[in-house]
């Protein structure tokens, strides 16, 4: 069993499975008679670098409804490897709770804690992956779609934290996955290499393009992510200007399969990156979506827990 859930390349297509299973089955229940405490006298730390809807209250409320209870502890109250060392706040945290999410700048601050805290950690986000958003993606697709293996999900837009997982988590559960974007805006090399053989043992196929009219030619999923992520806002101006073919439209996802459904992590920048349109339209499943990270979530705590 891992300790950690740091990103999705370190689990199994298996694993992946088995986490998603999880996960439909506990939102199942917890809409048929609620969840029981499986997580009951358990606390969960969660520390924040970035702000987040999503990620706080989805943490939180899982953790309410498995029996726990959650820490929030903010920004200013830790300064997480300013104020004090990474590997410190780690060890002191592993005295008092008995699981750590964390919502950072650089991804090496994950990978210390999980290296440093007795506990399991779980990737919040960092500026290399949203393993925790991949999964509750990806479970959205199972239940809108039934299945994964073969499917088209194309992503339109900047391959940033958000695309690696995603296309971590496709290349190793044998979904085909296409990038539309702008040069300038495509995917590390060694993220590329790292999926390319997660794709060669499940038969996925990974394409990257220019053209998002072409991209989506065929896509049984749409996502798309905000053009400006926080912490790039000095990027701004230059980001409107590469990314404007690139929005996700009802022209272009007329240009998909006909049950295509569309997917956005919020929050949106409606007008830019996304219309009203399709946002609050018929292939929308972005609420859907949003409300399975903590079915995810929980199934990751669960599993990390060993319960």
């Amino acid at each position: 069993m891992h300790k950690d859930f740091v990103t999705i390349a370190d689990y199994t297509p298996a694993e992946l499975q088995a986490l998603l299973d999880r996960a439909i089955a506990l939102k199942v229940e917890q809409k048929a008679r609620g969840n029981p405490p499986l997580l009951q006298n358990k606390v969960l730390g969660m520390v924040f670098q970035k702000p987040s809807l999503r990620t706080r209250v989805s943490f939180e409320v899982g953790m309410l409804q498995l029996g726990g209870e959650a820490l929030y502890l903010s920004p200013n109250e830790i300064k997480l490897g300013e104020r004090e060392s990474v590997p410190d706040v780690a060890r002191v945290l592993a005295r008092y709770v008995d699981l750590i999410m964390a919502r950072v700048f650089r991804h090496q601050d994950i990978e210390q804690l999980a290296q440093w805290a007795g506990v399991p950690v779980i990737n919040g986000l960092s500026d290399y992956a949203h393993p925790c958003q991949a999964l509750g993606d990806f479970q959205t697709i199972l239940e809108h779609k039934g299945r994964l293996e073969g499917l088209k999900l194309t992503y339109i837009g900047d391959a940033n934290n958000v695309y690696n997982s995603l296309l971590f988590a496709a290349t190793k559960l044998g979904t085909h996955i296409t990038l539309a974007a702008p040069s300038g805006y495509r995917p590390d090399a060694a993220v590329l290499e790292l999926a390319r053989g997660f794709a060669a043992q499940s038969g996925s196929q990974i394409a990257i393009m220019d053209d998002p009219v072409q991209a989506v030619q065929g896509a049984d999923v749409v996502y798309t992510d905000v053009w400006t992520s926080m912490g790039q806002e000095a990027e701004q101006e230059a980001r409107l200007q590469a990314f404007q073919r690139y929005q996700v439209n009802e022209a272009l996802v007329a240009q998909a399969q006909p049950d295509v459904i569309v997917l956005h992590c919020l929050p949106a920048h409606r007008g830019q990156e996304i219309t009203d349109r399709v946002m609050d339209g018929p292939h929308a499943a972005v609420f859907d979506q949003a409300e399975n990270r903590m079915h995810a979530q929980k199934a990751i705590m669960v599993t990390l827990m060993g319960v």
